[in-house]
């Protein structure tokens, strides 16, 4: 008796101490990892008291031959030259204030979606282990010109890392989102016509950039003109302290905007999709050169690059994953990309074909196809209207902000690309309903002074959606709200007056989400007949994912 208790307490160690041991184990491992992360911070020296303002306004600031100008129309026209330092520190300079209220929306985001300080030092952590090696995967040149700019950058959030660090990880931003994309923060629309599906016979290029970090981020668009010391002149629009590629065009008529796939949940970071993109538009001039450049960098999620060129006089999509890359270049005039692959290279992809039958990007695909079929022979005011369009398949009305939408009111920004002219247009807020504003690069880099006037070209502008800004634009800023109280509502089995319930469903009536949290509230409330009817009715609407779907029939199959 007495081995068999002597066993048993062995026995028991084991068991209690194992979980104990693996812990201390498992802590060990990240505190070693963390410590150890090193994002190769360049060894120069930046005096930045070489780049005083000369002129310093709420809407103007000089520094050197680089300036900033807030426009008529809410965009900020940033222009920059010089070697990869003098490029950052000159921006950085320029935008202090601007990089200090982007920061804080991001940082004030993340404490709204995790009001937890602990699991946002959790959160932080777990960042600098994950990307603790993506420094290794971006040219030195963009590391100085990212330092460089940092050194503008405030200090109060030093214990997430140094401005440095911390302003490296957030050109990984749009990447870590692809592990989010079940928040939407990522899925974007995009679209090239060219020979008899353009107008001019020329190359046309629309986008939509679906990154959502709410309203307030999208605050301070950025048009930036580069001219570097090597490579070509292009410009992108971003957003303040963003020196990757979101969507540009360079001097030679190349353009890149990027759209986020579906893959596996990466377990370390390689080159930010952003930077590469960056890398493609300051070094190519051909799809063929973009392409190369593609392949030779390691990039940690799945990707759709969509590449035009005035000088192949077409677009192609090259699809990249961690693992594999491809190209794919259309057989007919026109070219879409949402947020799936459609070379042969990924037809058996596991990944690719869950996404295919899972999400809304297919849905975004048709119904581009539906518009470039009903506005063909398209030009540029055309190409506004399509990034405008805001129903389903068949002109259906799937409600406001339906992710099958091409225009889910979310847009950071919105854009058209003229590649022969040189041309492009930017959407103002809200989202791409606001004046499309017109820039010429030719004209832009033909200028060698310092500009202390916009350089959009009023006369070619795109009217704002007067119609839509009167209507949807309401609905949709009072539908968010009316979600959000009945959301707290739920949570709090608090009561909400009939009337309000009311004017919930009327404002936005073909919306699926409005019978679904309204099912939600009805179970609050002790109603599950109520329930189910409304969840019945969200079931005959268009749900975005499968995923949403079978959510809303696993709570009928429960509560039936």
């Amino acid at each position: 008796m007495r081995k068999f208790k002597k066993i048993l307490i062995i026995v028991l160690s084991i068991i209690v101490g194992l979980p104990i041991a693996l812990t201390i184990i498992l802590f060990t491992i990240g505190v070693y990892l963390y410590c150890t992360a090193d994002f190769l911070q360049p060894n120069v020296d930046v005096d930045l008291n070489q780049y005083e303002l000369s002129i310093n306004t709420d809407t103007l600031r000089v520094c050197k031959d680089a300036s900033l100008l807030l426009n008529q129309y809410g965009l900020w026209e940033a222009k920059i030259s010089g070697s990869s330092i003098e490029r950052g520190a000159k921006y950085g300079v320029l935008s202090q204030d601007l990089l200090k209220y982007q920061e804080d929306v991001f940082v004030n985001q993340i404490h709204e979606i995790i009001p937890s300080e602990f699991w946002v030092e959790f959160l932080h952590k777990l960042i600098i282990i994950f990307n603790r090696n993506m420094a290794k995967h971006i040219p030195e040149e963009y590391r100085e010109e990212i330092y460089a700019m940092s050194l503008s950058c405030t200090n109060e959030y030093n214990s997430y890392g140094s401005p440095y660090v911390r302003q490296l990880n957030y050109h990984a931003a749009h990447d870590i989102g692809h592990a989010m994309q079940e928040y939407m923060l990522v899925g974007c629309s995009s679209f090239a016509v060219w020979d008899k599906e353009s107008e001019t016979k020329d190359l046309l290029i629309g986008r939509n950039f679906d990154f959502y970090m709410g309203d307030d981020f999208a605050r301070n668009k950025v048009v930036l003109f580069v001219e570097p010391t090597n490579g070509y002149r292009f410009a992108s629009i971003s957003w303040p302290g963003m020196m990757g590629v979101l969507s540009g065009m360079n001097e030679k008529g190349l353009t890149v905007t990027i759209n986020a796939s579906k893959g596996a949940i990466p377990i370390s970071s390689a080159m930010p999709i952003s930077l590469l993109a960056r890398h493609i538009l300051q070094y190519a001039s051909t799809i063929e050169e973009a392409y190369t450049i593609a392949q030779q960098f390691e990039t940690f999620v799945s990707e759709s690059l969509l590449i035009g060129s005035s000088i192949d006089e077409c677009a192609a999509i090259i699809e990249k994953t961690p693992e594999k890359i491809a190209i794919y270049k259309s057989s007919t005039s026109q070219v879409i990309c949402t947020n799936h692959y459609q070379s042969e290279s990924f037809d058996s992809d596991e990944y690719n074909r869950e996404n295919i039958a899972t999400s809304d990007s297919p849905y975004r695909y048709k119904r581009l196809n539906e518009l470039l079929a009903q506005y063909s022979p398209i030009n540029p005011n055309d190409a506004v209207d399509i990034l405008r369009d805001r129903y389903g398949i068949g002109n259906t009305d799937i409600g406001l902000s339906n992710e099958k939408s091409i225009n889910q009111f979310i847009a950071h920004h919105s854009v058209v690309f003229q590649p022969c002219e040189r041309r492009f247009w930017v959407s103002t807020a809200p989202w791409q309903l606001g004046e499309y504003v017109c820039y010429d690069l030719d004209e832009v880099f033909a200028v060698d002074s310092v500009r202390t006037t916009s350089y959009a070209i009023d006369e070619l502008n795109i009217a704002a959606d007067s119609s839509a800004l009167a209507d949807e634009y309401v609905r949709v800023c009072r539908y968010r709200e009316q979600f959000k109280d009945i959301s707290a509502a739920i949570d709090n089995k608090r009561r909400v007056d009939s009337s309000d319930l009311y004017n919930f469903i009327v404002n936005n009536p073909h919306y699926y989400q409005v019978y679904d949290i309204m099912g939600d509230y009805m179970l609050t409330q002790n109603k599950p007949k109520q329930a189910i009817v409304y969840w019945q009715k969200a079931l005959s609407l268009e749900i975005p994912r499968v995923g949403e779907r079978e959510d809303i029939i696993e709570k009928i199959e429960k509560y039936d």
